[in-house]
Formats: structure tokens, C-alpha cells, sequence
């Protein structure tokens, strides 16, 4: 080292990283150390259906397994392997939406999101989102430094979104509103009504529509019913995400895709600037997109009783909150999630981590979500069998006496 070689200036991350958080993870660190003193947790926290009874369709596997031996190892099409991209897009149709203007593959929604948000904002613009979130949302704002925008789901109306609430807070930087129908954290299903009446929202002030679908075909009630708001809105401009993950039972595959549909003139330019964005990160994996046709279009055997199982759990978890006293929840009718409301004095955040430290059982902190001001929520993925899931609501139980009486 020469004499004039100073100390190496330490190398700091971006600022726009301070409001990137996930709540999902970001308490995996603490659960790990609660695991290397030899105590099981329980796993409540993430929504992997492969961490508990539910296996992956064989059909699906084959086909991934066939694509490799077959040498179909190299990079794909940017946009995706034409045999998924016409799958996703007869899917969508059946679904009921037209004017499909573009279709292409991700490394599941989450790399969706990330592209079409990049894609779509400048400095200063905004995306009104709700609130409660899936968190991936704001942490993609985040990263591309743009401003907060957030709207009310209302508790006491089924988590439905609040329409007055959403429509004061668009202003001349609102370039889009998302909708995740069904929606994680709270297992909500949006009314046709609802989803009316969010188009007419966004017709009127010229607003991009993002539709978080991922759980559609995860309706746990005979009289429920999923419905695609861009199949309500043929005229608007919007970018529906599904994949294979939840459904499909391969979250690890990571393959989603997102479906573009709307007026050709309108969406052109953005399309253009989404596609230059896929050739720039090369492609999406490749062999897993080859299950995207068989899942698609093979045998639905497997869903009926992932169906099942998630309404015998949910049924299970609404027991639990029901007879708990300081615990209420409003009903999940689509996904694995719950979202219940605790009465008690505590932050969430300091209640999940004594929770877990105290009794195993690992759930996240509704404020990881962005839950309603003044509120404390949980939320509970509702995948385990039964018997873990007994166990835990024991635990819970339990630790909810020995805390607040």
C-alpha cells in the first residue's frame, strides 16, 4: 500500500432502497434463528404450497423434463416460447377478454411488475395501489423512485375497494391503478359491481388498469366467482398478470405472463417500450415455459382438490378467529390467505416477532401489508394441514391468554 492510499470510502446502496421493504422475507432472518436452536417453526408466513401436502401436476413435470432432453436449453423468444404465449392468450380469452394487443412471459408476476411499472413511469408519476397490498408493489415503486399512492380497502365491506376513497386520490401524476382480484393479503373476491365501477374510474380519468389475477382460479366458494375487470373493459388499456405458481403448484418455476388488451392506437408506444425492456434482460427461463400449454390445457384434475383443502382450512382458520377472543376476521373466499384484526395493545410487528419467538409459529405483521391507520392485522397463509394448522391456532391461542388475558 502506498503512502498516500487512504482508507476504502464505504460503498452505500441507493436511497431509493430505504422504503423498499418485504415483510414476507424480511422476518425469515429471525425465523432461522429460532430454527438453529433446534425449535420447528411453523410456517405461516409464505405462500408455497410445495412447503406443505400439495404436489406439482406430473403432466407439468414431464413436459419441462421432455423440453430439456429435447435441447430446448438455450434462450427462448423475448417475449416467450410461442406455444405459452398462445396458451396464455386462449386463456385469457376464455376469461372473456378481447382486444388483446400483446402476450408475453416473466420470470413469474413479479418480474412482470417490475418491467411494466419501469416501463410505464417517469420521475414524480404515480401508481394508485391498495391498501392492504401485496408488498412486491410498493417495493417496485420504490425502486424506481416514484411517489406513493395508496387506496383504501374497506374491512367492514369485505375488503372491497373503497370507490370515493380511490377517486380523491387521483390527481394529474396518477398514470395507472392496480387491482389485485383475488386479493392477497385478505383472500377478498371484488364484486362485478365493484370492478364496474373501478373501469368507469379509469375510463374517466384516462387511467392504465393493472390486474393482478394470479389467484383466479382459486375461488373457494360454489357461489363465487371470479371475473376479469379487463373482460368488463375491452376499450381501456389493461395489463392482467397470471402465472402458473399458485394454481399450478410451481412457484419455484417461476413463469407468469401478462396479457395486454385494450385499444391498439392507445397502447402501442407503451407496448413498444415493454418489449425493448424484454430483449434488454435477454429472456424468461426457458424449459418451464414448455408446462405453461399442459397446465393450461392438459387435466385441471389436481384443482378441485387443492380447492378442497384450502376451503376445509380456511373453514378452520375462521373457527379459530370466531372463538378467539380479541381476534376477528372477515371471511377469505379466494387464495390461501387470511387477514385477521387483533384488539390489542401491541404493534403487529412487536406481536409476530414475540409470537414467534415464543411459541414457533411464524406470521407476518399486517403493517407489512400497509393495513388501515390505528388497526393491527395479521396475516395467515392457511396452507398447512390440518393438524399443523390446529397446532398453531393452539399456540396462538395460548400465547393470545398469556399476553392479554
Amino acid at each position: 500500500m502506498t503512502a498516500s492510499a487512504g482508507k476504502i470510502r464505504e460503498v452505500l446502496a441507493s436511497r431509493r432502497l430505504d422504503h423498499v421493504h418485504y415483510a414476507i422475507r424480511d422476518l425469515a432472518v429471525l425465523a432461522d434463528e429460532v430454527s438453529a436452536r433446534g425449535l420447528e417453526v411453523l410456517p405461516l408466513n409464505i405462500g408455497d404450497p410445495l412447503r406443505f401436502d400439495f404436489r406439482t401436476p406430473p403432466h407439468m413435470i414431464e413436459a419441462v423434463v421432455r423440453a430439456m432432453r429435447d435441447g430446448l436449453d438455450g434462450y427462448a423468444p423475448s417475449l416467450g416460447v410461442p406455444e405459452a404465449i398462445a396458451a396464455a392468450r386462449a386463456d385469457a380469452e376464455r376469461h372473456g377478454i378481447r382486444n388483446i394487443q400483446s402476450v408475453f412471459v416473466t420470470a413469474g408476476v413479479s418480474e412482470a411488475v417490475d418491467l411494466t411499472f419501469t416501463a410505464l413511469l417517469n420521475p414524480g408519476e404515480n401508481v394508485l395501489t391498495p391498501s392492504p397490498e401485496y408488498p412486491l408493489y410498493s417495493a417496485v415503486l420504490a425502486k424506481n423512485g416514484a411517489a406513493f399512492n395508496a387506496y383504501r380497502l374497506d374491512e367492514a365491506n369485505g375488503w372491497q375497494p373503497d370507490l370515493e376513497d380511490l377517486s380523491s386520490r387521483i390527481s394529474s401524476q396518477t398514470r395507472a391503478l392496480l387491482v389485485i382480484n383475488p386479493n392477497n393479503p385478505t383472500g377478498a373476491i371484488y364484486s362485478r359491481s365493484t370492478l364496474e365501477s373501478i373501469a368507469e374510474i379509469a375510463r374517466r380519468h384516462n387511467l392504465l388498469i393493472f390486474a393482478d389475477e394470479v389467484y383466479d382460479k382459486l375461488i373457494l366458494d360454489g357461489d363465487q366467482e371470479h371475473t376479469s375487470i379487463a373482460a368488463l373493459a375491452p376499450d381501456l388499456p389493461v395489463l392482467t398478470f397470471n402465472g402458473l405458481s399458485k394454481a399450478y403448484l410451481v412457484p419455484g418455476w417461476r413463469v407468469g405472463w401478462t396479457v395486454v388488451s385494450g385499444p391498439a392506437p392507445a397502447l402501442e408506444p407503451y407496448v413498444a417500450g415493454i418489449h425493448k425492456l424484454l430483449r434488454a434482460r435477454l429472456c424468461s427461463n426457458h424449459p418451464p415455459q414448455y408446462a405453461v400449454r399442459p397446465a393450461l390445457e392438459g387435466p385441471q384434475d389436481h384443482l378441485p382438490e387443492v380447492r378442497r383443502k384450502l376451503r376445509s382450512r380456511r373453514d378452520l382458520t375462521m373457527q379459530w378467529c370466531s372463538s378467539t377472543p380479541r381476534v376477528s376476521c372477515v371471511k377469505p373466499l379466494g387464495a390461501f390467505y387470511a387477514f385477521p384484526r387483533l384488539d390489542i395493545p401491541d404493534s403487529d410487528d412487536d406481536f409476530v416477532r414475540h409470537l414467534l419467538l415464543e411459541k414457533q409459529v411464524f406470521v407476518v405483521n399486517g403493517s407489512g401489508f400497509g393495513q388501515p391507520p390505528g388497526t393491527r392485522h395479521i396475516r395467515i397463509v392457511f396452507l398447512a394441514d390440518e393438524p399443523a394448522l390446529r397446532r398453531a391456532y393452539h399456540a396462538l391461542t395460548g400465547f393470545m391468554h398469556e399476553h392479554y388475558g
